[in-house]
Order: structure tokens, then C-alpha cells, then sequence
């Protein structure tokens, strides 16, 4: 898995990054927030076991974020 982008920056001469890509799509950008932001601070598992899996995540798809 690559952490290069396959999608263009939204905004002109920005990096494509995340939120530049994310920007494509305003209205779906301020959802996925909503959403992460429910995620982390509501639920079952404690926040530690959701970090310690995110980053785990991250390392096994040599994700740069």
C-alpha cells in the first residue's frame, strides 16, 4: 500500500495531502470529522487500545500519516 495520494490537492499548489484531497468533497470532509471525532470519543474499547491498534495499522500498511 502507498501513501502516495492517487487523487490531486483540491487546492492549487498545495501538496496532495489528506485534507487537500479530502477538500474535493467539503460536505463529506465535515461527516468523516463528525464520524472520527464519535469514534475516539465514545464507545466500548478505551482510547489507549484504539491508538495502540491505529498505529499498529499504520505500520503494517506503511501509512505516512
Amino acid at each position: 500500500m502507498s501513501t502516495k495520494p492517487r487523487i490531486a490537492s483540491a487546492i492549487a499548489g498545495a501538496p496532495a495531502d489528506f485534507g487537500s484531497v479530502m477538500s474535493h468533497t467539503p460536505n463529506t470532509t465535515g461527516k468523516f470529522f463528525e464520524l472520527y471525532g464519535e469514534f475516539w470519543q465514545h464507545g466500548v474499547v478505551p482510547a489507549e487500545l484504539k491508538e495502540m491498534t491505529r498505529v499498529r495499522n499504520a505500520r503494517i500498511t506503511d501509512c505516512g500519516y
